[in-house]
């Protein structure tokens, strides 16, 4: 009987995922595609993410982000040789901050639909179809390189499309593309380690003209657990102190 219940409340939860999916706009095999990389990355653990923050380096440059898995937010910290550089986004804004503690916020559509295309993939958004809005399509069977993946094209709202290609015996993501450019920029994911009950990537890096790796993104550690709102916001005293009015000469 326990058996049968617990059947009874998968394939529930199932049907209430594939119905959360259908509302927001992915299609039956682009879900079923989701679902088992869903699974092979852990599977239910993903909903027990309430914060997320990582550290690692962007090439030489040292970095850290934090993310929020039930709404949008994303804030990135990078020490690069003239101080540090802070980028938040809190799904509404997006903000900087320079070395030198000058401020600006953006409302341009472009900037802001590149961040949240940013903070959309950079959390997995697909696998939450019932928290964003977002839209998906099967594009089918790809080779590359020797290997078999299935493709699915995922567009959330107000931000750039990708291609998630999942490798056809892992069913993990291996390869990003963004096809927006003038030319495709494709990204490749490996090293995956399991960080308490998600699989995670610890090595994403873009792929030069011959398929060699650039631009390597190499986490080097990565946490879970609650995280503060605050972080995604400009602080109130930039804020103010851009909005201000300057001084009369």
């Amino acid at each position: 009987m326990r058996k049968l219940l617990l059947g009874f409340g998968l394939a529930l939860g199932l049907a209430a995922a594939s119905a959360a999916a259908a509302a927001q706009g992915y299609s039956p095999a682009a879900q079923k595609v989701l679902t088992r990389a869903r699974l092979a990355a852990g599977g239910g653990a993903w909903n027990s993410l309430r914060g997320w923050h990582e550290a690692g380096r962007l090439g030489a440059t040292p970095y850290e982000t934090w993310l929020d898995p039930l709404r949008y937010g994303m804030r990135v910290e990078t020490r690069e040789a003239d101080g540090l550089h802070v980028h938040g986004f809190n799904g509404g804004g997006d903000w900087r901050i320079a070395p030198s503690g000058q401020a600006t916020g953006a409302d341009i559509r472009g900037v802001i639909s590149q961040t949240r295309t940013d903070a959309f993939f950079d959390i997995r958004g697909y696998f939450y179809p019932g928290r964003f809005d977002a839209r998906g399509e099967y594009v089918g069977v790809r080779s590359f390189q020797g290997r078999s993946f299935d493709v699915v094209m995922v567009k959330p709202w107000a931000a750039e499309p990708r291609e998630l290609w999942f490798d056809r015996r892992s069913h993990l993501l291996a390869r990003m593309v963004d096809r927006t450019g003038p030319r495709p920029v494709a990204q490749q994911f490996s090293d995956y380690r399991k960080v308490g009950g998600v699989r995670i990537a610890f090595r994403i890096w873009t792929e030069g003209p011959s398929g060699t790796p650039v631009a390597v993104r190499q986490i080097e550690s990565v946490t879970f657990g609650p995280v503060d709102r605050n972080l995604f916001s400009l602080p109130r005293r930039n804020a103010e102190a851009e909005a201000a009015p300057a001084p009369a000469r």
